[in-house]
């Protein structure tokens, strides 16, 4: 009943309303900008900068995975997952362990040192999920982020 397959350009659309989906759920939807031009572009384009994963549970897109490579100077090469989404009606059939399970026997098959993914602090069914999977919190490590303003008053001081 569970298929996962890479995603094609043609899924572009689905891709783009369960990330709306998701950003919903994370109580974000507001600064969703990506455009469907953009996800066709950034990921199906000549030089992809990500990939993805469709999840359909009896023909029904049920979720999808997004995720890149990324370098570590300490371990070499890894990916991150962007976004692991499973649609409400879809949840607690191990869709999203079979997504983040194929998205490892990439990693693992690519030789990728590592795969890393962040969860919101509040999303402890996730938080549970990955536990028993035997992933670890970097509970020392803040996450950083510049955007926006910040980001272009820091550009504009490039010599």
């Amino acid at each position: 009943m569970l298929l996962i397959r890479a995603a094609t350009v043609e899924d572009v659309p689905l891709l783009r309303t369960m990330i709306g989906e998701l950003a919903d759920f994370e109580h974000e939807l507001a600064s969703v900008t990506i455009t469907a031009d953009d996800l066709t572009r950034d990921g199906f384009g000549p030089e992809p900068k990500f990939r993805a994963l469709i999840a359909e549970w009896a023909g029904q897109a049920a979720g999808y995975a997004v995720f890149f490579d990324f370098y570590s100077t300490w371990r070499g090469r890894q990916l991150f997952l962007e976004d692991l989404f499973v649609r409400p009606h879809f949840r607690g059939k191990g869709v999203g362990t079979s997504l983040l399970a194929h998205v490892a026997k990439m990693a693992s098959q690519e030789k990728y040192a590592a795969l890393r993914w962040e969860v919101l602090s509040w999303n402890q069914p996730a938080i549970d999920l990955y536990e028993q999977l035997g992933a670890e919190f970097l509970e020392d490590w803040r996450l950083m982020l510049l955007r926006d303003e910040a980001l272009r008053r820091l550009a504009g001081n490039a010599a």
